[in-house]
């Protein structure tokens, strides 16, 4: 989506896989919290690696992965270029993020235990040229 402001929803597509298979998915962030319904339940979170499903009990979302990509514009030396975050999470005994940010024909990566989306953002975000960031922010809390 185009909007920068935390109260917008942004609505990202991706798969879900798991043992029973592959499935794809709408996952909908409105700056503070995350959801995604699978196979009929609807997930929810203040991060990817947090998803629970509140009509059933809580029940975390694991035993499963969660990939999606989405646009991430990069700016440098006032010019504005298309690039694109593939984010791949592994929900188990530990959250598992893996970013991949596709910009100038280079791919710069960070993966991080825990599911911490701004961390794994931020090293992701120090790769980049000096001079170069993000031209808007994701989730506050992701």
């Amino acid at each position: 989506m185009s909007s920068e402001s935390s109260e917008s929803t942004e609505i990202w597509t991706g798969w879900y896989r798991d043992r029973s298979g592959a499935e794809a998915i709408v996952i909908t962030a409105d700056g503070r919290r995350v959801a995604t319904r699978i196979r009929g339940v609807e997930y929810k979170g203040e991060g990817f690696a947090s998803l629970t499903a509140p009509d059933e009990g809580d029940r975390p979302l694991t035993g499963c992965v969660l990939e999606w990509d989405l646009p991430l514009p990069v700016a440098l030396d006032g010019t504005t270029q298309p690039a694109t975050l593939s984010c791949l999470l592994t929900l188990g005994e530990r959250a598992d993020l893996s970013l991949t940010l596709h910009y100038g024909g280079t791919a710069f990566e960070s993966c991080v235990a825990g599911g911490d989306f701004e961390g794994a953002l931020g090293r992701v975000r120090s790769q980049l040229p000096p001079g170069a960031d993000f031209t808007r922010r994701l989730l506050q809390a992701a």
